[in-house]
C-alpha cells in the first residue's frame, strides 16, 4: 500500500507509473484514472479535502 500523501507524480507509458516524493518509482495495474479516483476517495476520508461525507466523488467523465 502507498501513502497517497507522498505520491508526487501519476503516469502512463501505457502501464501506471506512481512517483513518489523520494524519487521511488511504481508500477502498479490500475489504469491512471482508477488510482486517482481512490487518491481523492483517501483525501476524502481522512478530511483532507473540504468536501462534505456523502458527497458524490467523481464524475464519469
Amino acid at each position: 500500500m502507498l501513502n497517497a500523501l507522498y505520491i508526487e507524480v501519476i503516469e502512463s507509458f501505457p502501464d501506471t507509473t506512481i512517483t513518489l516524493t523520494n524519487g521511488h518509482k511504481y508500477v502498479v495495474k490500475e489504469p491512471e484514472l482508477e488510482v486517482y479516483k481512490k487518491i481523492t476517495s483517501f483525501y476524502k476520508n481522512i478530511n483532507v479535502l473540504s468536501v462534505r461525507k456523502g458527497s458524490e466523488v467523481l464524475d464519469d467523465e
